[in-house]
């Protein structure tokens, strides 16, 4: 980490990217990434026994550009907090449900990173990141765009625990389940876009998963040193142009 907290930690032998802290726990800077949605989103936190807090965030609202805009974010938000890559203890990045192209990209840069850096990756459902901080004792929808007239969803109870999805559906099919499980409260961009056909009230943020969520949700993991998981994508459906799986044969 950059400033005094860096200098300090390395003068008392402590590993770049990991400070002193009390009762012998430790601070470190985790990267988050999240592309499922249009919003291109990469964030340093800082995880420790007593929580997880944001050193810097940069998210754009672009549904093409995921390609060209996440590398630059990353670099971004560690020049905002005065940090090197060498510094990362881990990244966590947001699983989707998302389309194949933009979701693809935030995995593969998380992977990357991982493996060049010889640090652990932890996945997490994008969804769980807008559900998850909103719940506050009654379920909550939580909606993306899934293009198609269609939705990412997955419902949450109370202390923001999923309880049903994460699908892909018809809004109308996600309003049903809702209904059934009590939701009282929509939160995501898709809720908003088919807020007419959910019929709940909505939450104004957060719009598109919360890295700082992201990465509390990850917390637990990252503080035990857990082994670095592979990154499966939840597509839950198949891309738009799909490959040949076999070749007809050419003779007869």
């Amino acid at each position: 980490m950059g400033g005094a907290g860096a200098g300090a930690g390395r003068a008392g032998g402590v590993s770049p990217g990991v400070t002193a802290g009390r009762l012998g726990w430790s601070i470190v800077l985790v990267l988050v990434v999240d592309s499922s949605t249009p919003a291109v989103t990469a964030a340093l936190v800082e995880v420790s026994a007593e929580g997880v807090a944001s050193r810097a965030h940069r998210c754009t609202v672009d549904a093409r550009a995921h390609g060209e805009l996440l590398a630059p974010q990353v670099d971004a938000v560690l020049a905002d907090a005065d940090a090197r890559p060498r510094d990362l203890t881990a990244i966590v990045a947001g699983l989707g449900p998302g389309p194949f192209t933009g979701l693809r990209v935030g995995l593969v840069t998380a992977a990357t990173m991982g493996q060049v850096l010889g640090i652990p990756t932890y996945g997490v459902c994008s969804l769980d990141g807008l559900g998850h901080p909103v719940a506050a004792g009654e379920p909550v929808l939580a909606a993306t765009d899934a293009r198609r007239r269609e939705v990412y969803w997955a419902v949450y109870d109370g202390a923001g625990q999923r309880i049903a999805g994460p699908n892909v559906d018809a809004p109308v099919v996600a309003a049903d389940r809702a209904r059934e499980l009590a939701v009282t409260v929509a939160v995501g961009d898709g809720a908003h876009r088919y807020a007419d056909v959910l019929g709940l009230p909505l939450r104004a943020e957060p719009r598109y998963p919360d890295a700082t969520a992201l990465a509390a949700l990850a917390a637990e993991r990252i503080r035990a040193r857990a082994p670095g998981e592979a990154l499966t994508p939840l597509y839950l459906r198949r891309p738009d142009a799909v490959a040949a799986t076999a070749r007809k044969p050419v003779l007869p």
